[in-house]
């Protein structure tokens, strides 16, 4: 029957559903849930099966056990001025049992007589009578009206304060006027996968006869959210191929040669293929839209800089832009260490006969071909202006300007205006989850009429099936590798009175001529939070070793002076670097063979995984200490995570088991919405046959034409989320 689609759902309010009318539909819709569709999108969070649930009568004691029943009595009672007890009775058929609730006075308003409840929580003696202390509370119904007639009972998330009852209810009454559910997914995709009709799932998922019954209808809307933003990702991969005006490179040319040839190691296999993979892509007329993702320490360096020769010996320059001034100096440095390694670099300039630190911006007296690269920063003279000769900002810009600079390193500034390319063909972005929408958006555009190939890296490891989510429209190419000697680095948790083991550890590495890090969570001290500052750590540390050089590295630093610290490090000047995360991603100092990390549990799992890989990074075997006592599950989740292994990617799945699916597109970019059903790493198989029927679609009907119905299901319920993949 036409007009019952989810897109046609979508357009109606929540207000027309019975039962929710007034204040319930207005905190539904402050919620989240505007419209009949999310209603009926609002899955139960757990089902209970009253074949397994305890009857009262046989209740073991001192176990965790769900009980389900009927309000009987209920009281609250204030004993002194900051104590309040509610009691309740429930009973079954069996018999009874009392609950008694401290200092939760709302218990007393959710449970009312005659409502039928489920209790989670451990039975004991009290006086002779069964009790439960505290326990979790789910209202399964209200006395008025009962919509629990099966074995298994929904218990629905509460949302905007309406509870399960209600919205029970609700859900029953808009199903009841939504049906039948058109289903737009064409018949040949749910048949090969055997998922159940749409309009059988959207019932059965909320009032299913059995568990199992439950879980196939979840599978089906599993398949149709993922199908969903699919088919966003493969129209957005479509558009950007039908709009690029792309420039056609020739990536296997004498000069990426000459350099893969100059390198004093044999490149990994992984890093093979994934050269081999953006030169097709460069090779092709439409631009490059590819993620490159590797472990710390993996090379991607390397691969990115044979990209960005692959535009230079066709005559375009190449762009790398990175989320700090540290990272883009650390990117300058190495960059233009590989290009002198392989005689690609201007000769050495030292004016009136002084030797000095090199400037890349002379070439008189070479052969070439040289490849200039320039730093360009807020301050741009870090590396330049400190060597003799050096250039200076409005030096650089002109070189950029006029083609002079082939390869340009930077952050944010590059697409400033001001900034102003000849040819653009290669944009290499560092960390891209750090950068908003529009400044990618900024850099593509310094292309000058052309759209330059655009290559992401990140050293964050991404599941493959969050990548396929995530990055859908992206090419994705992976270093899985690690290119020999890199020396496995050694993780140990330690409780905070145990951290002179980890000084006595730096003591040693120090008399050794090596180097550490000790990484604090805060810069300054907090009077809310009790966690080490670096600024105040670095005061300690100077006690703790008077006989060893300190320095102190945060973000509210000038850049100058991050610049000179990092600076000295770098050069073995210093013996302990005591710093924030801004040392997190891309430094990198061989020399460095101990982390230290206070308060690592107050850490993300991705950030302690990129802290350790700061470390490791040369010949000599290192260690990390994760100093850390947790107060949190996930936190001591996290400190056994890392202990238990270095490989990024598991470390990355583990993360997302930790923190949940909640978070999924944060890692993309603040904006869209996150899954309501779908389990990434759970539904990995479903994820993958749904990104083969959906790109299969687009790819034989671009436009959509011949299923209008999928479209305008796509655009109503994902929204703003397909602009945002548009924009983005």
């Amino acid at each position: 029957m036409p007009g019952r689609s989810l897109a046609y759902l979508s357009t109606l309010g929540v207000e027309n559903v019975k039962g929710l009318k007034g204040k319930r539909s207005k905190a539904l819709e402050e919620a989240g849930i505007t419209s009949v569709a999310d209603l009926l999108l609002h899955a139960p969070r757990r089902y209970l099966d009253r074949s397994t649930t305890v009857k009262l009568a046989d209740v073991p004691l001192g176990e965790e056990i769900t009980v389900m029943g009927r309000v009987t009595k209920t009281s609250m009672r204030r004993v002194r001025r900051n104590m309040t007890i509610v009691d309740a009775v429930i009973t079954d058929e069996s018999g009874a049992m009392a609950a008694v609730w401290f200092n939760q006075a709302f218990r007393h308003r959710q449970l009312q007589e005659g409502a039928e409840v489920a209790l989670s929580g451990k039975a004991e003696r009290y006086r002779g009578k069964l009790q439960m202390s505290s326990p979790a509370v789910d209202v399964l119904d209200t006395p008025s009206e009962s919509l629990i007639t099966g074995r298994v009972v929904p218990i629905h998330p509460t949302v905007g304060g309406v509870g399960p009852g209600y919205l029970r209810r609700a859900i029953h009454n808009a199903i009841g006027r939504s049906r039948p559910i058109e289903d737009p997914v064409p018949p040949e995709y749910t048949k090969r996968l055997k998922l159940m009709s749409r309009d059988e799932a959207i019932g059965s998922i909320h009032f299913p006869d059995t568990y199992a019954e439950a879980m196939t209808a979840r599978k089906r809307l599993v398949y149709d959210e993922l199908f969903r933003l699919e088919v966003a990702l493969a129209l957005r991969k479509r558009r950007q191929m039908a709009e690029s005006n792309g420039l056609a490179h020739t990536p296997d040319g004498a000069l990426v040669e000459r350099f893969k040839a100059a390198l004093p190691y044999e490149l990994t296999g992984a890093q093979k293929r994934s050269i081999d993979e953006i030169a097709g892509d460069m090779a092709a007329p439409h631009a490059m839209h590819r993620l490159l993702q590797g472990e710390v320490g993996s090379g991607k360096t390397v691969v990115a800089v044979a990209s960005l020769l692959a535009g230079v010996q066709g005559g375009y320059q190449g762009a790398v832009m990175a989320p700090t001034e540290v990272l883009a100096t650390q990117h300058y440095l190495g960059i233009r260490s590989l290009l002198e390694s392989a005689d690609l670099a201007p000769p050495q300039h030292q004016p009136d006969g002084e030797a000095g630190t090199s400037s890349m911006f002379d070439d008189d007296g070479g052969d070439g071909p040289f490849v200039r690269c320039v730093l360009l920063t807020s301050t741009t003279a870090e590396a330049n202006d400190r060597a003799p000769g050096g250039a200076s900002r409005d030096e650089v810009l002109e070189m950029i300007s006029t083609g002079d600079a082939d390869i340009v390193v930077g952050t944010h500034s590059l697409i400033q205006e001001g900034v102003e390319f000849a040819s653009l063909g290669v944009a290499v972005v560092d960390e891209q989850h750090r950068f908003g929408v529009w400044q990618r958006v900024g850099l593509r555009e310094k292309g000058r009429g052309a759209d330059p190939d655009l290559l992401i890296m990140t050293a964050t490891p991404i599941p493959r099936t969050l990548a396929m989510t995530l990055y859908g429209d992206l090419d994705v190419s992976v270093l899985d590798e690690m290119p020999p000697g890199r020396t496995p680095v050694t993780t140990t948790h330690l409780v905070p009175e145990q951290a002179s083991t980890a000084h006595d550890f730096i003591r040693a590495e120090a008399a050794d001529g090596r180097q550490a890090f000790v990484v604090c969570p805060l810069v300054e001290d907090s009077d809310k939070l009790e966690v080490k500052s670096a600024t105040a750590e670095f005061g300690r540390l100077k006690g703790v070793f008077p006989d060893l050089r300190l320095g102190l590295i945060h973000g509210q630093l000038h850049p100058v002076d991050k610049d000179a610290v990092m600076s000295a490090f770098r050069a073995g000047d210093l013996d302990v670097l005591v710093a924030t995360t801004v040392i997190e991603v891309g430094i990198d100092v061989p020399n460095a063979t101990v982390m230290v990390i206070e308060d690592a549990d107050r850490f993300g799992l991705s950030q302690l995984h990129q802290l350790r890989g700061r470390v490791g990074r040369g010949e000599h075997a290192s260690s990390c200490y994760l100093i850390a006592e947790p107060t949190t599950p996930e936190g001591e989740a996290r400190i056994e995570a890392m202990v238990a292994t270095t490989d990024g990617f598991r470390l990355a799945e583990e993360d997302l088991r930790i923190r949940g699916q909640g978070t999924v597109f944060g890692t993309r970019q603040a904006g869209m919405k996150d899954l309501r059903l779908a389990d990434i790493l759970r539904d990995a198989e479903l994820l993958i046959e749904a990104r083969r029927d959906a790109f299969g679609l687009v790819n034989k009907n671009p436009d959509l034409s011949d299923h209008p119905e999928v479209r305008d299901e796509v655009m109503a319920l994902l929204g703003e989320d397909v602009t945002w993949l548009f924009r983005s």
